[in-house]
């Protein structure tokens, strides 16, 4: 591998049951400790075809965290120290658009951040940092993402918006419908800030959202069932795990340099002086920042 080379450490957020895959290797769960407090869970280390791979339950096994109350700053700072170069996150979605039906795959390019109680930056008072969001997924794993799920047969579609909301409760109706004018495809909770601090840790990110069923705006809305949307939990779960075991053996290969600068975000954003920068905040920013903050030499 040639020095200006990368060999890619893939991270995989998602439901609890998505590690449990045929053919992942060497498997080991580890808690890993941050500045930032615990993420949502030990990660599972382990190899899929070859290539190492990070495993994080979102929510916690067995799903005890709300979206509201995830660490996210944690989560991925302890996916960055793992040496995760990469995100897939995968996350159960609503739609609001009729050609997205239950089961449909949607590979998103864009976010719109609803949520309000959250911490969404590793920066602050002390080190101020403004990273780009005018593309928040990577387009290379998104093109990786879209060619593995057509190879495997799924019903995707590439490109489309995320409205990301606070939760815990669903929205109204009328939110339901504001979202539709807005030109949204899928409605769910927990992928910002997971993005924007992915990129503020220059870490490659994509999203498959996984629709279970469609949002309030729809008239058949109200006749669906409980077994009907677990049922179709259990059937994306099942085709998750085949395009996660399709896509990382194309995105494990030791590749140079993000073509989109996911992984140089912070090569211009920091904007606080070198000699104003808080001492202590530098300390907690070694993993996300230290490319930037402790260059070497």
């Amino acid at each position: 591998m040639a020095a200006t080379e990368i060999e890619p450490v893939i991270g995989i957020i998602g439901g609890s049951g998505l590690y449990d895959i045929e053919g992942l290797t060497e498997k080991e769960w580890r808690e890993v400790a941050t500045p930032w407090g615990l993420p949502s869970d030990h990660l599972l280390f382990g190899r899929l075809g070859g290539v190492r791979c990070v495993f994080l339950p979102r929510h916690g096994r067995g799903h005890r965290r709300s979206p509201t109350h995830l660490n996210y700053r944690a989560n991925i700072d302890a996916l960055k120290r793992s040496g995760v170069t990469d995100i897939l996150s995968l996350s159960a979605v609503g739609s609001l658009k009729a050609e997205l039906p239950p089961g449909h795959f949607v590979i998103v390019d864009q976010f719109i951040d609803r949520s309000f109680a959250r911490e969404k930056s590793f920066f602050g008072d002390g080190i101020v940092a403004h990273v780009s969001m005018a593309d928040p997924v990577c387009p290379r794993l998104g093109d990786a993402l879209e060619h593995a799920a057509r190879g495997l047969g799924l019903p995707v579609s590439r490109g489309g918006t995320y409205l990301v909301m606070e939760g815990p409760q669903f929205s109204t109706r009328a939110e339901s419908h504001l979202y539709r004018q807005w030109g949204c495809s899928v409605i769910g909770m927990t992928n910002m800030p997971e993005a924007k601090l992915a990129r503020e840790a220059e870490i490659c990110y994509a999203t498959v959202a996984m629709v279970t069923d469609y949002d309030c705006w729809h008239e058949e809305h109200d006749h669906v069932t409980v077994e009907a949307v677990v049922r179709v939990l259990l059937g994306n779960a099942e085709k998750a795990r085949a395009l996660v075991r399709a896509v990382v053996p194309a995105i494990g290969a030791p590749r140079g340099l993000c073509p989109a600068g996911c992984d140089r975000a912070l090569e211009n954003a920091i904007i606080t002086a070198p000699d104003m920068r808080d001492a202590a905040l530098r300390a907690k920013l070694a993993v996300i920042a230290g490319r930037v903050l402790h260059p070497p030499g």
